[in-house]
């Protein structure tokens, strides 16, 4: 398995008052294994939306983002969200620096859709930014915005903070992909939790509607990350210690062939 570095993506609704996060992630920074931190944050960017009167729309759990939109969803994944899980790491006793997939170009990006607006599909990982804290010991915290680049100026677009994790995983060679969600793990169509989950699997409960919503582009992005190499775990980050108690937690995707 490969001894890349450990990517944990967050979020908000999983960040309690009870769980332990962020003290989890700055204990694995001091101890010299310094992890990547990648954070969604769509509750918040709905509750300032719906503040200023502008309307929210999903389709295949992805926010249908326009010209309206994507100003208060870029403020709040990389201003106050960014910021907040940035300052709660320092505090827990590590260094993070919070980043944007338009930061140093690191998220590059395509429009995916015409009906979705400005969200973009990621095209290609520039690690650098993050391999550059990283080696510095500083924990990257980074925020779902990337950029389609242009010739006048890039333009910013949103992307699924879940693909975004699956992406920047295979690029970073990760060797270890944690989702941590408001749920015990994936469910079965009587609600029991799978502990193991394979592509065929995975491809007939989206099929069957069994998974929908956010949790497809969260799948989707775990199949992308385990048909690159990375494994990946689904796993409730609302439970106390959940990062120091990942054995049997959740739902594994193993890497194919391993």
């Amino acid at each position: 398995m490969s001894r890349g570095p450990f990517v944990i993506k967050i979020g908000g609704s999983t960040l309690g008052s009870t769980d332990t996060t962020y003290a989890d992630i700055a204990a694995m920074a001091r101890a010299g294994d310094v992890p990547v931190v990648i954070h969604g944050g769509g509750a918040e960017a709905s509750r300032w939306l719906e503040a200023m009167n502008i309307p929210t729309r999903f389709e295949r759990g992805l926010r249908v983002t326009d010209e309206r939109v994507l100003p208060v969803v870029v403020a709040v994944f990389a201003g106050l969200v960014n910021k907040r899980i940035v300052s709660a790491i320092n505090a827990a006793g590590a260094r993070a620096v919070g980043l944007c997939g338009a930061d140093g170009r690191l998220l590059q990006c395509r429009l995916a859709d015409p009906a979705l607006g400005f969200v973009g599909e990621p095209d290609m990982i520039d690690t650098a930014p993050v391999e550059a804290l990283l080696s510095a010991g500083i924990v990257p915290v980074i925020s779902p915005i990337g950029c389609v680049p242009g010739t006048g100026t890039d333009q910013l677009v949103n992307v699924n903070a879940d693909t975004v994790a699956g992406n920047l995983a295979a690029a970073l060679g990760a060797r270890r992909l944690v989702f941590l969600t408001d749920v015990e793990g994936v469910r079965d169509a009587v609600g029991a939790r799978i502990a193991e989950l394979d592509a065929s699997r995975a491809r007939s409960l989206i099929a069957d509607g069994t998974i929908s919503g956010g949790m497809i582009p969260k799948i989707e992005a775990c199949l992308h990350a385990a048909a690159l190499g990375v494994e990946v775990q689904i796993v409730d980050g609302r439970v106390p210690g959940a990062l120091q108690a990942l054995d049997a937690a959740g739902t594994v995707i193993r890497p194919w062939g391993s």
